[in-house]
């Protein structure tokens, strides 16, 4: 009985090899696919089940891929995919030239055609397209993969994207929404008279973030560059030069960790605005947030991780202080040292890292992180975070420990960071030498000191709101998907051997 069984690596490659043989007969008789250039069709199988009364008995062409073949003889039932779906193909070989019927019956699934016929509805009543002429437009020389098989192996789903849309194209949807959220923020920002701008990716200087960057090398210039962690820092010269009103959309490096909230190369949005501030930034977040939400899904309810979250308007604003001492018991506003408040965070299990400095604003920071943000369900500003961990941003008036800035949570994770921007060159200078100094013992996330940009600041920047949105992870809760990798379409991957 063993020696009955096949081994599938050797059934794959029979399947390819007859696949490569109907080629190579195709092109001996001058019949090459690969030659066609171009197929004029004129209708989708959506237009033609959404008009199908309309429709009924016109003549259409339709192309796609052949996604299953039924039938025996001298009567045939396809499935033919194509960019808006699926419609069943009725092949019948006195309906059709002889030699044409012929040649289909030897086409594979995952073959490309045109089909030449009319509407039609079958005698079950299904909405077909009565074929009077098939042309072989492509040839698949590799086997689909059964729908089971691609549904279950993610691994090959994300290292083979163009399998997964063909195999499960209910996948598709999730770039569907992608890209209109991407219309409906660039839509949203111009209609608010912001100016959409491009800033370099390769730097020479990693900044505007605290994060570790990927770095490359410039034969020419025989210098060392960064690819960009942020676009912060070219968008606020380009306030500084008098565009009151810019955002960019742009992919953005970091060479950090993977897991299902990151990927090394992501997407946001960083949008800057002269004469407001972090308020006005967070009500322009959850007007463009829940907007999308409205737009794209017709609802503020979307479930995502297992959560039922609301987006309608009106989210909460809490400082951070304040979630610290309702979810942890701790009121770090009470505490007047740092070693008081290092104290405070080692007696609720919160241990900082080696390389911070134990002072109170990261005691506070620390808390928070790793204590509180899992607790964040529903949508939720968080404001005021320690000077510490926010060097560019600008401190609040009524307490100089602490920042205007916030971070909206949805579900546990970071939408977006804001802060109402940092304009004065000397406090600016003092922070850029801290980051260093943290550079210079070990954090390779730390930023960088940027002359050139303490340089536009003297030149003087009015007041600046700025905000910066992640968009996998906003594509992510309005399609609900569980993993950073299910809205990439190509994520990175570990290379195989």
């Amino acid at each position: 009985m063993a020696e009955q069984m096949k081994n599938p690596e050797q059934d794959l490659s029979q399947q390819t090899r007859v696949r490569r043989e109907k080629l190579a007969a195709l092109q001996a008789a001058g019949e090459d696919p690969f030659r066609l250039t171009r197929f004029d069709w004129n209708a989708t199988s959506r237009q033609i089940k959404d008009h199908f009364d309309e429709m009924e008995g016109a003549p259409v062409k339709v192309a796609g891929r052949l996604m299953s073949k039924r039938g025996m003889g001298k009567v045939s039932f396809c499935d033919l995919q194509d960019r808006e779906g699926r419609i069943q193909l009725y092949a019948r070989q006195d309906e059709m030239d002889e030699a044409v019927y012929k040649a289909f019956k030897k086409f594979d699934i995952g073959d490309i055609v045109g089909v030449d016929g009319e509407v039609f509805r079958t005698q079950r009543g299904e909405m077909s397209v009565r074929a009077k002429n098939i042309t072989l437009l492509s040839k698949s020389l590799l086997p689909l993969p059964e729908k089971f098989h691609g549904l279950q192996d993610k691994e090959l789903r994300y290292r083979q994207r163009y399998v997964d849309l063909m195999v499960n194209p209910e996948v598709k949807n999730n770039f569907l929404v992608r890209s209109k959220f991407i219309k409906h923020v660039r839509d949203f920002m111009d209609g608010r008279g912001y100016i959409e701008v491009e800033t370099p990716v390769l730097n020479t200087i990693s900044g505007g973030a605290t994060a570790r960057p990927f770095i490359t090398h410039h034969n020419t210039l025989d210098i060392d560059m960064y690819m960009r962690i942020a676009t912060e820092l070219p968008l606020k010269r380009l306030i500084v030069g008098g565009m009151d009103r810019v955002y960019e959309i742009g992919r953005i490096f970091r060479n950090e960790g993977m897991d299902p909230k990151h990927n090394p190369e992501f997407t946001t949005i960083e949008l800057y605005q002269a004469y407001a501030d972090f308020n006005d930034m967070m009500d322009l977040f959850e007007d463009l947030l829940s907007s999308a939400a409205q737009k794209l899904l017709g609802t503020y309810q979307v479930r995502w991780q297992g959560e039922d979250i609301d987006l309608t308007p009106g989210w909460p604003r809490m400082p951070m202080h304040e979630a610290v001492k309702q979810y942890c018991g701790v009121d770090f506003m009470t505490i007047g040292s740092d070693e008081e408040a290092v104290a405070a965070a080692k007696s609720i299990g919160v241990e900082l890292p080696e390389t911070a400095d134990k002072t109170w604003g990261n005691a506070l920071y620390e808390c928070f992180d790793q204590k509180v943000e899992e607790k964040l369900i529903q949508p939720t500003f968080i404001t005021m975070h320690p000077v510490d961990v926010s060097p560019l941003a600008k401190r609040s008036p009524k307490d100089p420990r602490l920042t205007e800035r916030f971070e909206l949570f949805i579900c546990h994770s970071e939408m977006g960071n804001a802060f109402s921007e940092l304009n004065d060159p000397i406090d600016q200078r003092q922070r850029f030498q801290k980051q260093a100094e943290m550079r210079a013992k070990g954090d390779d996330e730390a930023g960088m000191m940027d002359e050139d940009f303490i340089t536009a600041l003297e030149y003087g920047m009015p007041p600046t709101g700025g905000l910066g949105i992640g968009i996998d992870r906003c594509v992510m809760l309005l399609t609900g998907a569980d993993t950073i990798r299910d809205v990439i379409l190509f994520p990175t991957m570990k290379p195989l051997d």
